[in-house]
C-alpha cells in the first residue's frame, strides 16, 4: 500500500443468518481529492455497533441498507488533513460518519469538531456519542426512572447498557444489570457500581432475576430481546416503561422463532398492566443532544459515570470484531483504531 492509497471495507454480499468474513471485502483505491467546500478526512477511530447488522440486510427499516459494493457505514473520529471548506482547517479532530475506510471526503454537514483536551476523542463514539445519547434520551424520556424504582438493563457492560444503569442511579433508582459471564458481572459491580449483576448464561438466570427484583421491575431498557426478555416480562410492574433501542439476540435470525405465539399474551399484559412499550432511535430526540453533552460531560468529570472501551487495532480486523460483537464477544464500547 502506498501513501496515496485508501483502504476501505465494502459489503460483498448480504448475510443469511450470522454474518461471515465472506460478506465483506477489502478494496484499495486512490485517496480522493477534496473539491471546493469539502474536506479530506483521515479516519482515526471507527465505531462498531449492532445497528450495522440491519444495514447489511435489504429488509425495510428506519434507514436505507448498504448496497452491495458500497463502503460499510459507521461513525468515526477523524483528522482533517486537507480543507477547502471555510469552517474547517487541517489538524482539527472531528466526529464524522466516514464508514469503514481510512480516508473520506465530507462536505462538512456531518462533521462536529471535537476538543481532544476535553475528553479522549474515542469517547465521541461511545459514552459521549451515539451510544451514550441513546441511553440518556431513551431512559430519561421514555423510561422516566423515579427515586426508589428498579431499572433493569441487559448487555449492561456495553456502551448503552452501562450508561443506562449509571444514569438510573444518578436519578435515585436501583440498577440491575444483566451481562454474559462472571468477568462482566464483576465489572458491573466493581467498575460501574450497579446494585445487582446477573449472568444470563447461568442456568438459573430467570429465578435469579426474580429474586433480585422482589418489588418487580419499573423500567426495563430493552436492547437484547430473546431469553432475557422472556425472563423479564412476567416481572414487570403496573405502569412499567420499556424503551426499546435494539434486539441484538434476533438480528441473525432467518425465520420466526419456534413455539407458541406469545404476542396475544403480551398484548393482554400491556393492557392489564398499563405498560408503556416504545421503540426509538437516538435521532428521535436529537434536540436533547446539547443538554446530553453538558450533563454527561459533567458526570464524567465528577466520576459519576464510568466507561470501558474495547479497542481493536487495524481496519482489516473490523469484520472479525463486528461478527464477534453480535454474540457478545466485546467487553465495552467496540472501536477499531484505524490509524495513529
Amino acid at each position: 500500500m502506498s501513501d496515496s492509497t485508501n483502504r476501505r471495507i465494502v459489503l460483498a454480499s448480504r448475510p443469511k443468518g450470522e454474518p461471515t468474513a465472506d460478506n465483506f471485502r477489502m478494496e484499495e483505491q486512490q485517496i480522493p481529492t477534496p473539491a471546493d467546500g469539502e474536506v479530506l478526512l483521515k479516519v482515526k477511530y471507527l465505531s462498531l455497533d449492532p445497528y450495522m447488522r440491519g444495514r447489511m440486510s435489504a429488509a425495510k427499516s428506519y434507514a436505507a441498507p448498504v448496497e452491495i459494493g458500497d463502503t460499510m457505514v459507521g461513525g468515526t473520529v477523524a483528522e482533517v488533513v486537507e480543507s477547502r471548506h471555510p469552517k474547517f482547517k487541517a489538524g482539527q479532530t472531528v466526529l464524522s460518519y466516514s464508514g469503514w475506510q481510512e480516508y473520506a471526503i465530507s462536505n462538512g454537514k456531518d462533521l462536529h469538531v471535537l476538543d481532544p483536551d476535553a475528553a479522549p476523542p474515542s469517547t465521541a463514539l461511545g459514552v459521549m456519542g451515539m451510544p451514550g445519547f441513546t441511553a440518556y434520551a431513551g431512559l430519561l424520556t421514555i423510561g422516566k426512572p423515579k427515586k426508589g424504582e428498579t431499572v433493569v438493563v441487559a448487555a449492561a457492560t456495553g456502551p448503552v447498557g452501562s450508561a443506562v444503569g449509571q444514569i438510573a442511579q444518578i436519578k435515585g433508582a436501583r440498577a440491575v444489570g444483566i451481562a454474559g459471564g462472571p468477568e462482566k458481572c464483576k465489572a458491573l459491580i466493581e467498575e460501574f457500581g450497579f446494585d445487582v449483576a446477573l449472568d444470563h448464561r447461568d442456568p438459573n438466570f430467570a429465578q435469579n432475576l426474580k429474586e433480585a427484583v422482589p418489588e418487580g421491575i419499573d423500567v426495563y431498557f430493552e436492547n437484547v430481546g430473546g431469553a432475557v426478555w422472556k425472563a423479564v416480562q412476567p416481572l414487570l410492574n403496573d405502569f412499567a416503561r420499556i424503551p426499546v433501542c435494539g434486539l441484538v439476540a434476533h438480528y441473525n435470525e432467518v425465520a420466526p422463532p419456534e413455539g407458541p405465539d406469545r404476542l396475544p399474551g403480551f398484548m393482554g399484559q400491556m393492557l392489564s398492566k398499563h405498560l408503556t412499550f416504545q421503540g426509538f432511535i437516538q435521532s428521535d430526540f436529537i434536540e436533547q443532544y446539547p443538554e446530553f453533552l453538558k450533563e454527561m460531560g459533567g458526570w464524567l468529570a465528577q466520576g459519576r459515570v464510568k466507561y470501558r472501551e474495547d479497542i481493536r487495532e487495524g481496519l482489516e480486523n473490523a469484520p472479525e470484531a463486528f461478527i464477534g460483537m453480535l454474540t457478545g464477544g466485546n467487553f465495552g464500547k467496540l472501536i477499531v483504531k484505524v490509524s495513529e
